[in-house]
């Protein structure tokens, strides 16, 4: 097969590459180049898409003996992630910029340029696993990456390869260092890939501008200060929320609810965050079809945590909600929650859909 490797600059996807090639696949690597600053560094673990990370793959991939190509996807990127996730937060929402990218970049404008092209699938460093068309969790239960890859289609997986998902992450490093390649020791990157100084209240503040509101208990009503615009919060959010005051009894107050239309951040007591159950909206299902009714499933609210069991009905208007058998906290509309088949371990992705609304 002729096998588009999206290559990153790090050591997860040239391995993927490797094996790529091993396997006796046509490989052409790609780089995609989604910043609009071209001069950007990457700080340590922080940011990608950086000079450092396109100069890494290249000598990947002339390591692997495999042509490499830089695709600029730096305008679809902005729209499709970087503003939909300043959207998102200025709605009272918390996204997932990760989801959202292999949603429409990574899956979406990369495999329809390498389906044009005459490629047959897109290779990625992800740490999941398909097998028979369905995807699964990864063996690595520490790097899986499943919930984030739970929004693709069932197109989309037909047309994917993820061949670092049945290996942990020190053998990955090994066999990049048996390899050659010279990220076999680069360390991983972490938090968003746009925000490299992991401010994310500074980076949204200078895309939304100051909106100020009112900070309040939830309990009592009680005003207990000011800020500078709900972007600033998001649900379960204990530290710095801006009030010097402790609660009547002495217990750190947590964010509970955001009202973006009023500019209201309600806070209270973390007992307050349990959340029950779920509406969410846009339901992607990988096998292409919704289920014909009410099922079990295991469900995850959190690229890491937030797991419990649940039952699921999908709705005649096109939402799904979710029945949690045991409460979950922390869980913010914008969010995604993944379904999985409780009968395979909790291992075999069904979909995933944005949370909307919890109760």
């Amino acid at each position: 097969m002729r096998i588009l490797a999206a290559m990153s600059g790090g050591v997860d996807s040239a391995v993927a590459a490797a094996r790529a090639v091993r396997a006796g696949h046509d490989v052409v690597g790609v780089h995609l180049a989604l910043s609009r600053t071209r001069d950007a560094l990457r700080s340590g673990s922080r940011g990608c898409c950086s000079r450092e990370d396109a100069a890494d793959a290249a000598r990947a991939a002339d390591v692997l003996g495999i042509p490499y190509y830089v695709w600029d996807l730096s305008e679809e990127f902005a729209e499709d992630v970087v503003d939909d996730f300043v959207a998102s937060y200025a709605a009272g929402e918390t996204p997932n910029p990760c989801l959202r990218c292999n949603e429409k970049i990574k899956f979406a404008a990369v495999l329809e340029k390498a389906l044009a092209l005459g490629f047959d699938a897109v290779c990625t460093g992800h740490y999941a696993r398909l097998e028979g068309g369905a995807l699964r969790r990864a063996v690595d239960a520490d790097k899986d990456q499943s919930y984030v890859l739970a929004v693709l289609t069932e197109h989309q997986l037909a047309h994917a390869m993820f061949p670092i998902g049945d290996t942990r992450k020190p053998d990955v490093r090994a066999e990049a260092e048996e390899l050659g390649l010279r990220v076999a020791r680069k360390p991983d990157s972490h938090d968003i890939c746009f925000i490299p100084d992991g401010d994310t209240r500074a980076f949204l503040a200078s895309r939304i501008g100051e909106k100020p509101g009112e900070i309040v208990d939830a309990e009592s009503g009680e005003v207990l200060g000011r800020h500078a615009g709900v972007h600033g919060f998001t649900v379960g959010q204990r530290k710095g929320i801006g009030v010097d005051r402790p609660a009547a009894d002495g217990r750190p107050r947590y964010v509970l609810g955001i009202e973006p239309v009023s500019g209201t951040v309600r806070v209270g007591p973390e007992r307050a965050l349990a959340v029950s159950t779920i509406v969410a909206r846009r339901p992607v299902w990988g096998s292409g079809a919704a289920p014909d009714g009410p099922f079990a499933a295991t469900v995850q609210v959190r690229a890491h945590g937030g797991i419990t069991t649940a039952e699921v009905v999908p709705a005649a208007d096109g939402d799904v909600r979710v029945a949690l058998t045991e409460p979950l906290r922390g869980v913010a509309p914008g969010q995604a929650v993944a379904f999985y088949r409780p009968d395979a371990g909790g291992d075999v992705v069904l979909g995933s859909a944005t949370i909307a609304s919890t109760g």
